[in-house]
């Protein structure tokens, strides 16, 4: 299936709305706790069981409307219904936070490991997007491999020392902030390294 022209608000709201959504249920289940088969399960627990059939949805709907989906937007719906099943079949919340971590980490070996066969992975991705020379992904890629492993020890610091609300609201303000604010400090470097006709 080919890709088709999605306008980007839509895109971003299939994306985010998950996200938004298990944040602001959260909020308003966070005091409270559900008996289900005998079996007490907090807040947090409940909106993990919502967020992933919330999130399966949104990226199948992404797909339809796209035609396509990143290697990033299925590892994550992967994972969240891996460790999502976990935090629920175990009634340990836990299991959800480490998610991140593992996305990260993943990511950050996958880059890590074209670095060491001289091949930038991030290319694959973004090479559409992006018209670079060969430096310039390299250099965007050891730097994109940084990015991951600092979110991936910064995850695991606040899910273990901080509060559950201090960690929901980190994962759904905090990393998408950090993400966005690094490809913003990247503009110089794509702009060396550009290989788009100086018209575009």
């Amino acid at each position: 299936m080919s890709e088709k022209n999605v306008k980007p608000w839509v895109k971003t709201a299939l994306e985010m709305g998950p996200i938004l959504a298990f944040f602001i249920g959260f909020v308003l289940l966070k005091n409270r706790e559900f008996v289900v088969n005998g079996e007490t399960y907090s807040g947090f627990i409940v909106m993990t069981a919502a967020f992933i059939p919330i999130l399966a949805a949104s990226t199948l709907v992404l797909w339809r409307l796209t035609g396509k989906l990143s290697a990033m937007q299925i590892m994550t719906l992967v994972l969240v219904t891996v460790f999502g099943g976990l935090t629920i079949w175990l009634n340990d919340e836990r299991f959800f936070k480490m998610k991140p971590t593992m996305i990260y980490t993943i990511f950050a070996a996958i880059l890590g490991f074209g670095l060491l066969r001289g091949t930038s992975y991030l290319r694959l991705v973004m090479g559409d997007m992006l018209p670079m020379d060969h430096a310039g992904w390299m250099k965007l890629t050891v730097r994109m491999t940084l990015l991951f492993v600092g979110l991936a020890l910064a995850n695991e610091l606040v899910w273990r020392f901080f509060s559950t609300d201090a960690w929901v609201k980190f994962k759904t303000f905090g990393l998408p902030l950090v993400m966005f604010g690094f490809f913003m400090t990247q503009s110089g470097l794509m702009a060396r390294h550009s290989t788009a006709p100086d018209e575009e």
